[in-house]
């Protein structure tokens, strides 16, 4: 619901992975614009049930509400997704107190794209991590270059989650995937690696870099 920058973007992105979409929207013109790259596309209120039931909304298994800055319409629409019985539905929120009232609603998971790519580009330009995603409870995994003092040696034996408090995930070599780290993996010169942990010591890893 909502064919804006984030629910266009979204909604191609599902099309991609070949999953079926049906894509809402009240103006015309926007609907026009994506008709031809995804799976359906209607003009309808978003708003109006028996407008929803008829496009058998109710019967989906997952759905988004991305209206941006129409709050009252975001909220109602979510409401009423949760009247359907939804199993799954997520949300676009535009603050904290917008997110509250989408839960209270019926909202299952509430998304803030603005707020989220904020605080991870502040991480990114703080630090040297070259990817970071902040998940609950102050726990992040971090993209970053392997440090000097780990090359040349396994990790068991470099001992980075007893000094660092983190723990390499995946490790990718030049011209080569990621693949899953063990503690016999030697680790090389201009690795990257992935490591896991509490927020501050990832961050910390990050830097030896």
């Amino acid at each position: 619901m909502g064919l804006g920058r984030f629910g266009g973007s979204l909604a191609l992105e599902l099309v991609t992975g070949r999953t079926e979409v049906l894509a809402l929207d009240h103006r015309e013109k926007v609907v026009n614009e994506w008709a031809d790259r995804l799976t359906h596309a209607a003009v309808v209120d978003c708003t109006d049930e028996q407008a929803l039931r008829q496009l058998d909304v109710h019967n989906f298994p997952r759905a988004v509400v991305a209206i941006g800055a129409e709050l009252e319409s975001s909220i109602l629409a979510t409401s009423i997704l949760a009247e359907f019985g939804v199993p799954r539905i997520w949300a676009k929120a535009l603050s904290r107190q917008h997110a509250r009232i989408l839960e209270r609603v019926g909202a299952h998971h509430v998304v803030l794209p603005e707020h989220d790519m904020g605080e991870r580009v502040a991480h990114l330009v703080m630090g040297r991590m070259l990817d970071y995603i902040e998940f609950e409870d102050d726990y992040a995994m971090v993209k970053t270059l392997a440090p000097e003092e780990a090359v040349g040696r396994p990790l068991g034996q470099s001992q980075l989650r007893h000094r660092y408090g983190v723990t390499v995930v995946s490790i990718k070599r030049r011209g080569e995937g990621f693949t899953y780290a063990s503690s016999e993996t030697v680790v090389q010169r201009g690795d990257l690696l992935i490591v896991a942990g509490r927020t501050a010591d990832t961050e910390r890893f990050a830097e030896l870099s």
